[in-house]
């Protein structure tokens, strides 16, 4: 497998406070890579030292399979990145800001202005960016990174602020992107549900260390599943999970128990359970939200370091 961003061993500490310490990233090529972490676990000073704007005080950066260390021009030319709030002239038109990147990057003025027909700004092109919505704004910063046709965009936080419907317009560009232009997405989000609606792989940082990095699907798949089931014996029915071995729980008239099962193990289950004469009226799976999972995750580390 080839990767977009590498890292070996990154730490970087300001004073006493060590904020990241020892990260060793593998973003896969063609992935959208969700970067999570409360805040103060070290994801922006991460996404800073990928970017060369700060020095790690250790540890190595490839980017694109590139050193940053021995090539910075090399290594941050097929990257595009939006941190934090970008920063737009207000007077200046949507066209006028993405003319003048493209002059000041030494690119043809076309690559730009075929990037607004893709984040969907073609008619607000002539515009000033003091009339933008925030959303907007957001989506022409996008345009800009995506100049040069990048291999790698960093992107930090690139929904924050907007309202649900510049969040999905958001979410459905960023989704397309390994498809669309062939470049990797590296996402840095504190809302968990859009990440677990977009990312196919993921890292969960806390207290600058990474506590998981793996596909997406395999967090997911590796928690545990939960049945609810309806009955008329909720007593009896929890009693018999725990005597059995299973963590089970009890809310009026229902059973939830920590058990995966497949589709016909659910229908020989629900036989069983009629044959001891518990009535079951309903039964559904519970799949845990990304929420639930990092909750879990972020934890089980603290725990740990405490």
């Amino acid at each position: 497998m080839t990767y977009a961003i590498e890292t070996h061993a990154l730490r970087r500490a300001f004073g006493n406070v060590t904020a990241v310490d020892g990260l060793n990233l593998a973003v896969p090529e063609g992935s959208v890579f969700g970067f999570l972490g409360p805040n103060g676990a070290g994801k922006t000073t991460t996404i800073r030292m990928l970017l060369g704007l700060i020095a790690p005080d250790q540890g190595d950066v490839r980017l694109n399979g590139c050193s940053l260390a021995r090539s910075r021009t090399e290594a941050l030319s097929g990257v595009g990145a939006i941190v934090e709030t970008p920063a737009l002239y207000p007077n200046l038109t949507g066209r006028e800001i993405l003319t003048l990147s493209a002059r000041l990057s030494g690119r043809p003025v076309r690559q730009g202005l075929e990037q607004l027909e893709r984040v969907q700004l073609v008619e607000a092109m002539d515009r000033k960016v003091s009339d933008y919505s925030l959303g907007m704004r957001q989506r022409l910063a996008l345009a800009r990174a995506m100049m040069g046709q990048p291999r790698l965009l960093i992107l930090d936080e690139p929904t924050n602020g907007l309202d649900p419907a510049g969040i999905a317009d958001m979410r459905a560009l960023i989704h397309s992107l390994p498809e669309t232009v062939g470049a990797t997405v590296f996402l840095s989000s504190h809302l968990l549900s859009e990440i677990e609606q977009i990312a196919t792989h993921c890292a969960l940082m806390d207290k600058g260390k990474m506590v998981f990095q793996d596909r997406l699907g395999h967090l997911m798949d590796a928690a545990p599943a939960v049945l609810a089931l309806e009955t008329d014996k909720p007593v009896a029915l929890a009693q018999r999970f725990l005597d059995q071995g299973h963590h089970a729980d009890r809310q009026d008239d229902w059973v939830r128990v920590d058990l995966r099962l497949s589709a016909p193990e659910r229908r020989a289950l629900i036989q069983q359970l009629v044959a001891e004469g518990f009535g079951i009226s309903a039964l559904h799976v519970e799949k845990p939200t990304l929420e639930t999972l990092f909750l879990q995750v972020t934890g089980a580390s603290r725990e740990l370091n405490s």
